[in-house]
């Protein structure tokens, strides 16, 4: 599969400037790098990477690797033994202070005698939030914040919602032919993106927490909606379903003990009819009904409470338009193919409410541009 990047970013956050030596640049980009090798499997808890420099020598690195294993910090120092002795650690994010599934990283950094730790930003999590460099502050050692913070930051966004809102990162994600539409006017929609596109969906799909669609894609599909080959994670399939449509030969059914399965539904026929899906092994998630849909907020309040970070949302268009329409689009994966399809009754990708003014537009930044063999994958952050 061949691929071209093109990228722009945006200029970094306004707030205080940090000085940041050459060296100190090179060594957050590594331990950046590093954390990035946790995405998938570290969630609820922040991808991490740590990286010891001794005389400008690289000494041990680590990062989080697995959810309620060790943290970066942890597995750097215990590469570097001895060798930590006088060091300086780079991390991605403030070590931590408190007792949780592991004990407190600033102990191990205080016990491998390190001279000086450089953070990227400080971790927002209460029971640390600051207090972890202060601990290693009094411990005699000197404690840079700063430096690699917007990278870090864009890390760790869903970890950094979830823990501001309580409500799950959510990524929006379509596929659409040149003149922007989702299906055709008999609503046809397979395939439009090449093959080399459907792995990259694959692949994103097993970092999620959960894949959401309606019921009309359940109905008009068929889709198993899983990561093939699977990937660290395996993702809830949920499916907004307000009027009890979903028939209980679909394959999300069929598969509902092999694969989570959460139906959405609102509205007392709805749950009625819903009997036979729970039955298939499917949980059924009634929630007040807004506008003859269920109600996203609480969705997203019910998929925080259970410490979902990441949720894709592959439509339809009334789906992603809904959650355009209440400001929960977080970050969109977009695969435009180069095709032609026309007609006045092709869906386009998002529908809903829409906005009136373009200057209430949801505005993308930090975004790239890269073909995946004949399609262009267009992906974008919204602007903070």
């Amino acid at each position: 599969m061949g691929s071209t990047i093109w990228q722009e970013k945006a200029a970094p956050p306004v707030g205080k400037l940090v000085c940041m030596s050459d060296a100190d640049r090179k060594w957050m980009e590594r331990a950046l790098e590093l954390a990035e090798r946790g995405r998938g499997s570290v969630e609820p808890n922040p991808l991490v990477g740590a990286v010891v420099v001794q005389a400008d020598q690289v000494v041990g690195e680590g990062w989080h690797e697995r959810y309620g294993e060790g943290h970066a910090e942890v597995n750097a120092l215990a590469r570097a033994g001895p060798a930590a002795h006088g060091a300086t650690l780079y991390v991605t994010l403030e070590p931590c202070c408190h007792h949780g599934k592991t004990p407190p990283c600033t102990d191990a950094v205080l016990r491998a005698g390190i001279r000086r730790v450089v953070a990227a930003m400080t971790d927002p999590y209460p029971a640390v939030a600051g207090n972890g460099a202060a601990l290693l502050r009094q411990g005699g050692v000197d404690v840079a914040i700063g430096p690699g913070e917007p990278e870090a930051r864009r890390l760790n966004a869903p970890y950094l919602k979830l823990l501001a809102t309580a409500w799950p990162y959510v990524h929006a994600k379509w596929a659409m032919t040149l003149d922007g539409k989702i299906c055709t006017r008999t609503g046809d929609s397979k395939w439009i993106s090449n093959e080399a596109s459907r792995r990259h969906v694959h692949e994103l799909r097993g970092r999620m927490d959960a894949i959401l669609v309606g019921a009309g894609t359940v109905l008009a599909d068929n889709p198993l909606l899983t990561a093939r080959p699977p990937g660290p994670r395996t993702p809830c399939r949920i499916v907004l379903d307000s009027q009890g449509r979903i028939p209980p030969s679909s394959m999300l059914v069929t598969t509902a003990r092999e694969t989570p399965t959460l139906i959405v539904t609102a509205g007392d026929s709805a749950r009625s009819r819903a009997e036979a899906l729970v039955a298939a092994g499917c949980e059924l998630l009634p929630l007040p009904d807004v506008g003859g849909r269920p109600d996203l907020a609480a969705l997203l309040d019910e998929l925080g409470r259970r410490r979902w970070t990441n949720l894709l949302v592959e439509g339809g268009a009334e789906v992603l338009g809904s959650f355009l329409d209440a400001g929960a689009i977080d970050e969109v994966h977009v695969f435009v193919a180069p095709r032609l399809m026309g007609g006045a009754q092709a869906k386009s990708p998002i529908a809903g409410r829409g906005v009136a003014r373009m200057t209430d537009a949801l505005a993308l930044t930090d975004w790239t541009v890269e073909t995946i063999e004949h399609d262009v994958l267009l992906h974008g952050w919204r602007s903070a």
